[in-house]
């Protein structure tokens, strides 16, 4: 079970590259979108897939004396998909302004809109 669930983060790793590489704005987007989820399967991955033990000790026990699933991974689960939505949404509304503003979601397009540098003849350094 784990070897798949590896195979499928290393899949949705190379799937994530592809599209960050990728010369539109909304692959860009969904790259970063599928980065998130790939990174949440990864640490969920990394602290074992168990089904049948809860994260949980029995009353009255300072040890577990079974085997009890690890809580940790499950935590840090939780905080990377509060904070992946936010980026991912603080993106969205980034790439809407620049395509308003810019009438492009192609980002070769988009440095069309920096300014020129200015040559050194016209600055007037070798005078």
């Amino acid at each position: 079970m784990e070897a798949a669930f590896s195979i499928v983060v290393g899949a949705l790793f190379a799937v994530s590259v592809y599209l960050l590489l990728s010369g539109s704005l909304i692959r860009l987007l969904l790259g970063i979108f599928v980065l998130g989820n790939a990174t949440h399967l990864l640490i969920f991955v990394a602290g074992r897939l168990m089904r049948n033990a809860p994260p949980l000790i029995p009353d009255g026990l300072k040890v577990a004396d079974t085997v009890i699933a690890n809580p940790l991974p499950q935590a840090l689960i939780l905080t990377a998909i509060v904070i992946s939505f936010s980026l991912f949404s603080f993106l969205l509304v980034l790439a809407y302004r620049a395509y308003q503003s810019l009438d492009t979601v192609n980002t070769d397009e988009m440095r069309d809109a920096e300014p020129m540098p200015v040559p050194t003849i016209l600055r007037g350094s070798d005078v």
